[in-house]
């Protein structure tokens, strides 16, 4: 088993510590936990991009090298390191278990599919033509970025549905988190879907092809502009925001899983 495996493995472990560790919290209720929470968070993001960097240096030496973006196994590891990242940059504001813990639990999961799901290949591989550009790290960065932006605005608009005294922040501060989140998170899509386009071009010939993953990605695209004009300019906030939080992630979902499982198209290396 190549080196970055056992890293990758290990940060998985560290991600369910992180989950029961949350758990730990809701139950004693001491303040010291979440300390322990964020030394943990970022010891296991640091310990996840050293994993996702060897799969990077060992691509090299087996001379394909290229970032480790390219098939639906490093999506999955690269998605719950951006989730990992969009919280540790916004600390300040998500400073409250109940928002982290679904972090944790989305990561642990991102992460525990990529190492048991037998349909998963693994192994390092040559990337097919259509992937071999530089616009391939701009493209997935972005979108994942944002990916993960909207995992902390669908939590949020979860939460809101909720009523839990002293484990949940206020509707208010939920409210503004859902959408502090969209702000960071609707502009990288906007991107992610131009060079998307850029690439598209550069690969089939073609800006836009109405393929099932650039329709979906559309459609999510449009959820959350819809969230943004209803703040903005509608004035929306509470319980609707938080719906279309959901609802707009859900789109996210379908983009990224449901369309490799259901769908076919120019997309189907990403499986």
């Amino acid at each position: 088993m190549a080196f970055h495996h056992k890293i990758l493995g290990i940060v998985t472990l560290l991600y369910l510590c992180l989950f029961l560790i949350h758990i730990i919290y809701f139950a004693a209720k001491k303040e010291k936990i979440k300390s322990v929470i964020w030394f943990v968070l970022y010891g296991t993001l640091g310990l996840q991009t050293v994993g996702l960097i060897l799969r990077w240096l060992e691509s090299y030496q087996l001379g394909i090298g290229h970032a480790p973006l390219s098939n639906f196994y490093e999506s999955l590891i690269f998605y719950s390191w951006c989730l990992s990242l969009i919280l540790v940059l916004m600390k300040k504001r998500l400073n409250y278990p109940a928002i982290t813990v679904f972090g944790a639990l989305i990561s642990l999961f991102l992460m525990g599919y990529a190492s048991i799901s037998p349909s998963i290949d693994r192994n390092i591989q040559p990337l097919v033509p259509a992937l071999q550009s530089n616009w391939l790290h701009i493209h997935v960065f972005t979108c994942f970025i944002a990916y993960a932006s909207f995992v902390v605005s669908f939590t949020c608009g979860l939460l809101y549905m909720f009523t839990w005294k002293n484990i949940i922040p206020s509707k208010e501060t939920l409210d503004e988190i859902n959408y502090r989140s969209v702000i960071v998170g609707f502009p990288l899509l906007s991107a992610g879907i131009f060079t998307g386009a850029v690439w598209a071009h550069y690969a089939w010939g073609s800006y836009w092809s109405w393929d099932p993953k650039e329709t979906w990605s559309l459609i999510t695209w449009i959820i959350y502009a819809l969230f943004l004009h209803a703040r903005l300019v509608r004035g929306w906030k509470g319980k609707k925001i938080a719906i279309l939080s959901v609802v707009g992630f859900a789109s996210v979902i379908f983009t990224y899983f449901g369309v490799n499982f259901i769908l076919s198209g120019l997309h189907s290396y990403a499986t």
